[in-house]
């Protein structure tokens, strides 16, 4: 195998797309016969599948503290303007009814 300098993934589609590539090194490392490489190679591996498991640990947890913020911020701006946000909904609940309307014609 040859050595690569190893960027971490800044996305969810580049951890998603890694994470692919590290399952076929991991195939393709199984199926190879074992040489005096496998061994640093299979370390090598396992380093990579651990900075992986805590970039992707690190997405969830920003992306659990954003959805949290998220809906933090909805129901605090749904009770400051309840007639508002009942508006909206109706009108939101109105153009969907009609464009699913059309399509079923």
């Amino acid at each position: 195998m040859k050595k690569r300098t190893h960027i971490p993934a800044e996305t969810p589609a580049e951890l998603l797309a890694d994470l692919r590539n590290l399952v076929v090194e991991a195939e393709t490392l199984l199926q190879s016969s074992v040489t005096e490489h496998s061994e640093e190679a299979l370390a090598a591996l396992r380093a990579r599948v651990s900075a992986a498991q805590d970039r992707l640990a690190a997405l969830y947890d920003s992306t659990k503290k954003k959805v949290s913020d998220g809906a933090r911020y909805a129901d605090e701006t749904i009770r400051e303007n309840p007639y508002q946000s009942l508006a909206v909904a109706l009108g939101l609940g109105i153009v969907i009814g009609v464009l699913v309307g059309r399509r079923s014609k």
